[in-house]
């Protein structure tokens, strides 16, 4: 197999910007709360349409499919377990549509989150079982137009095993990220260094890794400098919730502002992450002030945890104060 697209892009640039959140714009579009955002590939692909363009139009170099829930188990909760193959195939197509619209090279990427089933031993769902679900949502997804899976919010190793084993059997390359929580570990336990270490030791090995989606940009960026510090080599990603959410106005706000998510693009650059974004919360209002922040401030020194604590802390409180 040649070299993937992910990696030949990395070799032309120093960063990349990824998207921002797929589900909480979309429910800021008029999706229902409790409603699958999966569902919307096919009820309405005009918006799903609006808000990847939206994406390339604010900087994006890789756009997520709106595929995160769409895996046989969570599409079960919806009534659509029988319909994997095809929100699958229509999400992977809307975002092909829009990156191939761009004029520029973006890359689509077909999102693949957990199942929500607890894996084995603890949970009822064997590493075979996932294996076939993860497979059969990556089919449809390469059958779309993906150009790499990315498998993002796990917190389980046999989760993570399943998805590498899937990509490996539909011949894509992947990107691979968990959650992790405030004390530095995922849900299950996995803390960054365990993690940096296992991405080595899985039946494909994804192209990049890092972490997304936790409590916010100082708290994940910290998780990162420990992937930095366990030496490996590997292109890291990093793309944090915009904070906390909050309702205001019938809608989901979240706390950090766009300069607060610039200030954290920026810090996650100069900690070595190759790959920049945001997860629940970032519009692309926040995507253009990342993209605008990367271009114009230059490169400085690797950060420590306290000067990532205290730099973030710094723009959210004149953020506040403003």
């Amino acid at each position: 197999m040649g070299p993937d697209p992910l990696s030949l892009l990395l070799e032309e640039r120093d960063w990349l910007l990824a998207d921002g959140a797929t589900g909480t714009n979309l429910y800021n579009m008029g999706l229902a709360p409790g409603e699958a955002p999966d569902l919307w590939n096919e009820k309405h692909p005009e918006k799903v349409l609006a808000l990847h363009r939206a994406m390339v139009a604010a900087g994006s170099d890789l756009i997520l499919t709106n595929s995160f829930g769409a895996n046989a188990c969570r599409l079960r909760i919806a009534g659509a377990a029988d319909r994997v193959a095809a929100i699958n195939l229509a999400a992977a197509r809307l975002a092909r549509q829009a990156a191939d619209e761009a004029g520029r090279k973006v890359l689509v990427a077909g999102s693949m989150g957990p199942t929500g089933e607890i894996m084995a031993p603890m949970g009822r769902l064997t590493e075979a079982e996932a294996v076939r679900i993860f497979t059969d949502q990556a089919e449809a997804l390469k059958e779309g137009g993906a150009d790499l899976l990315w498998v993002e919010t796990i917190s389980a190793v046999e989760e993570l095993r399943a998805a590498s084993a899937a990509a490996k059997a539909v011949d894509l390359p992947w990107s691979g990220m968990m959650s992790f929580e405030p004390g530095g570990w995922t849900m299950m336990g996995v803390t960054p260094p365990q993690l940096a270490a296992l991405v080595e030791r899985l039946p494909r090995r994804p192209v990049a890794y890092g972490a997304n989606c936790g409590t916010g940009p100082t708290e994940l960026l910290v998780a990162v400098a420990n992937f930095a510090a366990a030496g490996s080599e590997r292109p890291m990603i990093a793309k944090p919730n915009a904070g906390v959410p909050r309702y205001q106005d019938g809608g989901l706000i979240y706390d950090a502002t766009p300069e607060v998510m610039a200030e954290f693009a920026v810090l996650a650059r100069d900690l070595g992450v190759r790959i920049v974004g945001g997860c629940c919360g970032t519009t692309p209002a926040h995507l253009a002030a990342m993209r605008q922040a990367l271009e114009s401030r230059p490169r400085g020194k690797r950060p420590t945890a306290d000067m990532i604590s205290q730099k973030m802390a710094a723009v959210a409180a004149q953020a506040t104060a403003g």
